[in-house]
C-alpha cells in the first residue's frame, strides 16, 4: 500500500476520433454529467489524497491552462507541450515534478463510477513496491460498449498481465488509470514515446500488473460515446448498477 499524493492527467491529445466536438476545444474540456472529463479525472485524485497534480497541455493548451486556473485544489502545474510527447514521453518529462514515490496516471478522458471503494483508493492499496513497476486499472472487454478489438491484455491469478499471442483474444482492455513508479523510466529514451514501450519492459520482468475495475467504465471515443454516456448517466442506469 501507498500513500498516493501526486499525479499527472495527460491532456495533450488531439483528440480526432472526437471531432467535430474538438475541433475549437480538447478532449479533455468536454462536459460530462455537467462537468469536464479533466475535472471528473481532478476531483477522482483529489478524493484519493493528492495534493499536486500535472496536467499537461498542446491542442488548445490556452484553455487547459484557463480552466486550471480556476482551480483550487489538488494544485496544479500545466506543462506546455510544444510538440507531442506521447504518453510516455509526457510523463517523462513530468518525473521531476511527479517525485521519487509512486504517482497516479490518468488519462485526460476516462470516465468512469467507482464501486465500494473508489478505483485510485484500491489501486493505492494493491500497489507493491517491491513487484510492480507499474499497477493498471483493467476493465472487462464484455463490459464495455464499442469496438475493443482483441482486448490489451491478460491476468494471471495474481494479476501480472501479459500480452495476446497470435490469434489470441485478451478479456481486459486498459481503463485509462494506473500507478507507475519512477523506476519504470529508469531506461526509457528520450523525446516522444508511448508506454507502451515501457510497458512491455516490464512484462519481460515480471513487473506488469493488473487489477479489475469493480465499477462501471465508459469508453469516449467518439461524439456518440459521449452521447451515450450521458444519456445512460441521465437515466440513472450506471448509478443503479450499484
Amino acid at each position: 500500500m501507498i500513500a498516493l499524493t501526486h499525479a499527472m492527467v495527460l491532456a495533450a491529445g488531439l483528440g480526432t476520433r472526437m471531432r467535430p466536438l474538438t475541433d475549437d476545444r480538447p478532449k479533455p474540456l468536454l462536459e460530462l454529467d455537467g462537468r469536464s472529463l479533466l475535472d471528473h479525472a481532478l476531483d477522482r485524485l483529489q478524493a484519493a489524497g493528492v495534493i499536486q497534480a500535472v496536467v499537461n497541455a498542446h491542442w488548445r493548451g490556452e484553455q487547459v491552462e484557463a480552466a486550471m486556473a480556476r482551480r483550487a485544489d489538488p494544485r496544479i502545474i500545466v506543462q506546455k507541450e510544444d510538440t507531442l510527447l506521447e504518453t510516455g514521453g509526457s510523463v517523462a518529462m513530468a518525473l521531476p515534478t511527479l517525485g521519487d514515490s509512486p504517482f497516479a496516471v490518468v488519462n485526460g478522458d476516462a470516465f468512469w463510477l467507482d464501486g465500494p471503494t473508489p478505483a485510485l483508493r484500491r489501486l493505492a492499496a494493491a500497489f507493491d513496491d517491491n513487484e510492480m513497476d507499474a499497477l493498471l486499472l483493467m476493465v472487462r472487454t464484455t463490459q464495455v460498449e464499442g469496438i475493443v478489438g482483441k482486448g490489451d491484455f491478460l491476468l494471471d491469478p495474481i494479476g501480472r498481465m501479459r500480452r495476446p499471442k497470435e490469434r489470441e483474444i485478451a478479456p481486459y482492455i486498459y481503463a485509462g488509470v494506473q500507478i507507475l513508479s519512477p523506476r519504470l523510466f529508469k531506461n526509457a529514451p528520450s523525446g516522444a514515446f508511448s508506454l507502451n514501450r515501457l510497458y512491455d519492459q516490464a512484462i519481460g520482468h515480471g513487473r506488469l500488473y493488473g487489477l479489475v475495475h469493480d465499477g462501471v467504465w465508459f469508453h469516449l471515443s467518439t461524439p456518440d460515446d459521449l452521447d451515450q454516456a450521458e444519456a445512460t448517466l441521465r437515466a440513472g442506469l450506471a448509478r443503479a448498477l450499484f
